[in-house]
């Protein structure tokens, strides 16, 4: 490389480093690929650095293994069903979603069916039933305002996805507190024959 004599210490010029043959390092930094008795391997990039490697810009180093991009798509379907589970879509879109995570609409559907074996939408109204289950198994809010809360854009949503998942209308899974009953008044407070001493 011409001008190179101006960066490189004349030391470096004038002699190969000991046990490097000059031909021999030609043709390894010539062909493509690299010779494996030619490559070094480090478990990350901190430690190529350290021992003295410069990141390679057509390499990619930030692609190095435990990276999110060494993981793969995996990790763009994780950060996808993060955000969808904490209600994402109920005020988004999918284009959205795609682009909150750098991708097309076409390419997170993909990704979503290859890795989790749904569409985010599925996902997300999956989701909202889960939610709202939970709510009318632990609270007594009323089922309209749980259909709201779980993320349901209306009430006839909310019912036709209990129907389609479970079957059955959200109602019937309400645990109903029975009044009592006049009998029932009435054996509370008769006298049970005992006396306390």
């Amino acid at each position: 490389m011409r001008g190179a004599d101006r960066y490189l210490p004349a030391t470096m010029l004038a002699k190969m480093p000991p046990g490097l043959d000059r031909q021999v390092c030609d043709r390894a930094r010539l062909v493509r690929p690299a010779k494996s008795a030619n490559v070094v391997f480090f478990p990350t990039a901190a430690a190529a650095e350290r021992a003295g490697f410069r990141p390679c810009l057509r390499c990619r180093p930030e692609t190095a293994p435990g990276s999110p991009a060494w993981r793969g798509t995996a990790t763009t379907v994780a950060r996808g069903m993060r955000l969808i589970q904490t209600g994402f879509l109920d005020r988004a879109s999918v284009d959205e979603l795609a682009h909150k995570l750098g991708i097309g609409p076409r390419h997170l559907l993909r990704l979503f069916l290859r890795h989790a074996g749904a569409t985010p939408i599925e996902i997300a109204a999956t989701r909202r039933v889960q939610v709202a289950k939970r709510l009318i198994d632990d609270t007594a809010m009323p089922l309209s305002a749980i259909a709201f809360a779980a993320g349901f854009g209306s009430v006839r949503r909310f019912n036709d996805a209990f129907r389609a998942i479970y079957g059955r209308p959200p109602s019937s899974f309400r645990r109903t507190v029975r009044a009592p009953t006049k009998q029932g008044v009435a054996d509370q407070h008769r006298p049970t024959g005992r006396t306390s001493r």
